[in-house]
């Protein structure tokens, strides 16, 4: 029982947090550049904004149009209720496989890039393109990356992959998961749009990738695709923390390990967002042409930590 009540109370907790998370980093980067910057709760207060708002939708779009930002924020609270991000149930589970949280991330930008073509906007068109290079390129390094782990543990199931690292601590620290971590964190923010790969804060027509693909939605529409791309940050930050870093995961739904399971995933997301925005402060955005050569070595990084497992062995 408790394995289904983890289904339902992870995405509820994921959706709570991924706007502070965004709040968080934005609000850190601001100091950091010496400005005072928005308050951390800012996101909540621009997704209710957009709910009051009335949609605009452009007379040449379809249904497709329309259907987007359901299956965006559908599939993101599909791997949120599958991801280890406050309790891994112990025993099989039939779901929370490393390649259905995968794909179902995939199919969730696959229908955004169409509904970048949907309404025939220029802007549209070159987002969904630059969209599906880095896709091309992304997502093999993301399954590699927790493949590199599953060799261990024997199983591609998340828990089972936990499990494996919270019986042998001492693998977190083999070359092997170093690399993978490194790979998934490079692939982090191509993923969701962050610097070195894209600039979310920016709306320059030439360099602007994810919100390209997003200029043409309004109102609740563009309120589920923010709220869908904050989640989708914190998944891949939380699978980050919580398959190489699993100590203090909640292993039962007994109140006080779920209590260490939330501050746990807070710590760890906090210590992310923190790498996260003295990057993005340290680093400008790279040309598009050398977009797939970080990507290529982040794909490189994921191969040579499956590679490494098998020479451990």
């Amino acid at each position: 029982m408790s394995r289904y009540i983890a289904l339902f109370v992870q995405p509820l907790l994921a959706l709570a947090l991924a706007p502070a998370l965004v709040g968080f980093i934005r609000w850190l980067k601001a100091r950091l550049q010496s400005r005072r910057g928005a308050p951390v709760w800012q996101p909540y207060s621009e997704i209710r904004k957009l709910f009051g708002k009335e949609a605009v939708v452009s007379h040449t779009a379809s249904w497709l149009f329309r259907a987007t930002p359901f299956v965006v924020f559908g599939t993101g609270v599909i791997v949120a209720s599958l991801a280890p991000i406050v309790i891994v149930p112990a025993g099989p589970l039939v779901v929370g496989d490393v390649f259905a949280a995968v794909y179902l991330l995939l199919l969730g930008t696959f229908f955004l890039a169409l509904a970048g073509l949907d309404t025939g906007s220029p802007f549209g068109g070159m987002g969904a393109s630059r969209e599906m290079t880095v896709v091309a390129l992304t997502e093999p390094t993301v399954a590699l990356s927790i493949v590199a782990l599953a060799l261990n543990a024997g199983s591609t199931n998340f828990s089972q992959i936990v499990s494996r690292t919270l019986a042998e601590p001492s693998a977190a620290l083999g070359p092997g998961h170093l690399l993978a971590f490194a790979a998934l964190f490079i692939v982090t923010l191509a993923e969701t749009g962050r610097l070195p790969v894209d600039n979310p804060s920016t709306h320059l027509e030439l360099t602007m990738i994810h919100e390209a693909m997003i200029l043409e939605y309004s109102g609740p529409y563009l309120a589920l695709i923010e709220w869908a791309a904050a989640l989708k940050l914190l998944v891949f930050l939380a699978l980050a923390a919580n398959l190489f870093m699993p100590w203090g995961i909640a292993l039962s739904l007994s109140p006080v390990a779920v209590t260490v399971g939330v501050v746990s995933l807070v710590s760890k997301l906090g210590v992310l967002a923190v790498a996260i925005a003295v990057l993005e402060t340290r680093v400008a955005k790279l040309r598009l042409f050398r977009v797939p050569e970080l990507l290529s070595a982040s794909f490189v990084l994921a191969l040579l930590a499956v590679m490494s497992t098998f020479l451990v062995r």
